[in-house]
């Protein structure tokens, strides 16, 4: 049975129970089955290639012991053995065995998992459909890690759930252009599913992991912070799915909740590929933590300011901001001033309303800069909908070959070659600064439609007014002559 073919029989299954309701709880329920199946198929492994090796996870509640057998504990009794028992530890687990990191994940993810199933019977028939599936195997594990992707994708219109998901078409071309390399240390302040991280995963062994050397110092350099609960446990499923050996990088944390000031050079890294929470404010106190002169309850704002300090000289970056952060004041006038002052904030994409559709259909631009020098000039760029297609949607979403021409005008390492054309612009930094710091810079390519003069365009206004006052005079004369007959 393939990967897609199992996971939809899964999801038909769950569709049959009272208990499951919708695509977030279909997806939080299948991820920790997921999860204890990998982590018992590793943990098999490695007591095999690993002296004295001991499972976080003590024999009676691991996977092999209680799921495996076909014809194992169902109905009642598995509800009771997983709420009851297997659940209530593994949310407590005490950090011990060979690989204390890997308690504190096991720990971390069951923290607030739920099962949602309610019968027993259909759960039983769930657990030995994953039976089916050796994530040791690793033609298995990749073709179950790109179903995974395909239902961390239908987050997108799971409600509040979409947050967590950014189009892979998005994370694909902001990695492409930020390029990371192995042994560079790599962040995403708001990790979500783990869409950009994932995605640096493969451009770094498509283009440079040729050694164990390699891949071991890609995997060493990984940073991933996400502070919600769901996310946390899709995004440590989705790095094992992704052949990570120990997703113990991943931190369940807000970013924001640590004092400005208390980052230094320790917590510095040389690269920042992120899509921070928008639209949304922190907790109260949170704007505390940050200097006056930067304190402000929008989240996008406190992550911008963050980003400039974490960012070692010579780090760069790719960001998700809305259209509000590129024309606001006040805090967020500073916080471009501080921007280009410090760093060379060397491209803005724009990008359509539907990109983010059905969460959200706001403006949104992905911003490109290094950190060391001021900026001197800014290049715009305005994506399109292809040809032909409206808007983006769920049934025809963006998609990383849709940049294909942005890539071809970037130019190379150095961008060297840029030119003007229809869709990009360059505006130097005296231009901006005379804006007062706005950024919210249209196409000056884009010819508006001529409507005419409005003179005259309002006299034939009137005069078709006038004109359908008149026949509607007639009319009313025809009806009465025609009642009195």
């Amino acid at each position: 049975m393939s990967a897609r073919t199992a996971v939809k029989a899964i999801q038909d299954i769950m569709r049959k129970d009272v208990g499951v309701d919708g695509d977030a709880q279909r997806l939080s329920q299948l991820c920790w089955l997921f999860f204890l199946k990998i982590i018992d198929d590793q943990d098999q492994a490695l007591e095999i290639t690993e002296d004295n090796y001991r499972s976080p996870i003590p024999e009676h509640l691991q996977w092999r012991s209680w799921a495996a057998d076909e014809e194992g504990i169902t109905g009642d009794g598995l509800l009771e053995f997983i709420n009851q028992e297997l659940f209530p530890y593994l949310k407590e687990m005490p950090l011990k065995g060979s690989h204390p990191n890997r308690a504190q994940m096991v720990r971390e993810v069951f923290a607030d998992a739920y099962n949602y199933m309610k019968s027993g019977q259909l759960l039983r028939q769930v657990i030995n459909k994953v039976n089916g599936i050796d994530f040791n195997n690793l033609a298995d594990r990749k073709h179950f890690g790109d179903v995974y992707e395909q239902l961390l994708n239908d987050l997108q219109s799971a409600g509040n759930a979409g947050e967590y998901y950014t189009p892979r078409g998005v994370t694909g071309f902001m990695v492409d252009r930020i390029d990371p390399r192995p042994g560079e240390l790599l962040l995403d302040t708001s990790g979500g599913t783990g869409g950009f991280v994932t995605c640096s995963i493969r451009h770094m062994r498509e283009r440079y992991v040729k050694t164990l050397a390699d891949e071991q110092a890609m995997q060493a350099s990984l940073r991933l912070i996400e502070k919600k609960p769901i996310p946390y446990m899709l995004c440590i499923t989705n790095m094992l799915l992704h052949g990570i050996e120990d997703p113990s990088f991943v931190r369940r944390d807000n970013t924001l909740a640590r004092p400005y000031r208390d980052y230094g050079p320790a917590d510095q890294v040389n690269v920042i590929v992120t899509n921070p929470p928008f639209g949304g404010q922190e907790e109260d106190g949170i704007q505390d933590n940050f200097p006056a002169q930067f304190r402000t309850r929008e989240t996008a704002d406190l992550f911008l300011a963050l980003f400039m300090r974490l960012l070692k000289p010579g780090g760069r970056a790719a960001i998700v901001l809305p259209d509000g952060t590129l024309f606001g004041e006040g805090v967020k006038t500073r916080l471009k001033e501080r921007l280009l002052a410090e760093c060379n904030l060397h491209t803005i994409v724009r990008l359509p309303n539907s990109v983010f559709r059905p969460y959200a259909s706001i403006g949104t631009n992905l911003l490109f800069f290094e950190k060391g020098s001021p900026t001197q000039e800014i290049w715009f760029y305005e994506h399109r909908v292809p040809e032909g297609q409206k808007a983006y949607s769920m049934t025809r979403p963006i998609k990383q070959e849709h940049f294909a021409d942005c890539v071809a005008w970037w130019g190379g390492p150095s961008r060297e070659g840029r030119a003007e054309t229809e869709q990009a612009w360059r505006v130097p930094i005296d231009q901006i600064q005379e804006r007062n710091y706005n950024l919210d810079l249209k196409n000056p390519h884009t010819v508006a439609a001529d409507h005419g003069d409005p003179d005259e365009l309002l006299a034939d206004l009137q005069a078709a007014e006038l004109k359908a006052a008149d026949l509607r005079d007639q009319l009313k004369a025809i009806l009465a002559e025609a009642l009195l007959r």
